[in-house]
């Protein structure tokens, strides 16, 4: 039970809920007692943001993301920061790890603080089929709270999503290295999040419609490690593609450096794609040619989001911003 169930019984708005909560004296009193009859009858208890509706007394936000030494959560989180300040309200960062349950205990510790929204960055807090019983924890907590995903899906009530689409930047720039007569190509991957699976079905789209297949499949156990990565595919055997599309930058500049010590020529002799324009991407040589996520536009999206619930107008969603490619130095078309 929450403020738009209590508004919706009680026949008002989310907005005049709030001020009955606060006690205001705007509202009629024979409305008051309405209003309260129907929480008194469903035991609701009401959250520091449900009294903030009608008071725009808001203030804390609760940010979770699973690694900020990561670049593209970095990014993320001083974007958000940066733009719930100009509008008054303060954050709250938790950084969950990428495990099932250390999520769940992030959701609820910040839950147990009593901000008033949530906004999760990344997709590991999604799930493939967004009406996954296994995200039924991010659906209670929107229950209590908005909850706001930046690239990351999750179907459900009083829950904001904007996601970049990963499939389709991925099926492109794959075409594109296809076009330019790569036929081996390798996807390159660190962990199993939906972002990274899109990417995939997104390469093995692209050449499935040029009649090829995906020449390797190289996931590497560990979070984006350069020398790592370079190593990891040195120790394949047997290793001959001339096309890397990976998961993110840091992944790309392993293959990078994984080609200069088998002696290939970048892109003459490898194309490698990467993902994220990240500031690894300009600090290879060859600099490196990578998706452009539209991160800033997918935290833009999401502040608007916050704004428009607050105005009362919006119930949940999802926006898509298209991804593309930054063609440098590792590609040759």
């Amino acid at each position: 039970m929450n403020i738009y169930d209590i508004a919706e019984l009680a026949g008002v708005s989310i907005a005049t809920v709030s001020r009955v909560l606060n006690d205001s004296p705007n509202v009629a009193e024979k409305t008051k007692q309405r209003v309260r009859s129907v929480m008194e009858a469903h035991g609701y208890v009401p959250s520091g943001f449900s009294r903030g509706l009608g008071m725009n007394a808001m203030k804390t936000i609760g940010l979770i993301c699973p690694d900020a030494a990561d670049d593209y959560m970095a990014k993320a989180v001083a974007c958000l920061e940066g733009g719930l300040r100009d509008y008054g309200y303060d954050c709250l960062l938790y950084c969950s790890g990428y495990g099932y349950e250390d999520c769940q205990t992030a959701v609820s510790a910040l839950l147990r603080c009593r901000v008033d929204a949530l906004i999760l960055i990344g997709s590991i807090y999604a799930d493939d089929d967004p009406d996954s019983p296994r995200v039924n924890y991010i659906r209670e907590a929107a229950a209590q709270t908005p909850v706001f995903m930046v690239n990351g899906y999750v179907r459900g009530k009083n829950i904001y999503c904007a996601v970049c689409d990963d499939f389709d930047a991925a099926r492109s720039a794959v075409k594109e290295m296809i076009a330019s007569g790569r036929r081996k190509i390798l996807f390159l991957a660190d962990m199993d999040t939906v972002s990274t699976n899109l990417k995939r079905q997104g390469c093995q789209a692209a050449l499935a419609e040029a009649g090829l297949e995906l020449q390797a499949d190289v996931s590497v156990d560990l979070s984006n490690q350069i020398y790592q990565t370079r190593d990891h595919l040195l120790k394949l055997a047997g290793l001959d593609v001339d096309g890397i599309f990976a998961a993110n930058d840091a992944l790309a500049a392993g293959a990078l450096k994984y080609a200069k010590r088998r002696g290939l020529s970048v892109p003459r002799d490898l194309c490698v794609i990467g993902c994220n324009n990240s500031e690894l991407s300009v600090c290879c040589d060859p600099e490196l040619s990578t998706i452009d996520s539209r991160e800033p536009r997918l935290c833009q999206i999401v502040i608007h989001f916050l704004k428009l619930h607050l105005s009362g107008r919006r119930q949940g969603g999802k926006v898509y911003a298209k991804g593309y490619l930054i063609r440098r130095g590792t590609t040759d078309f």
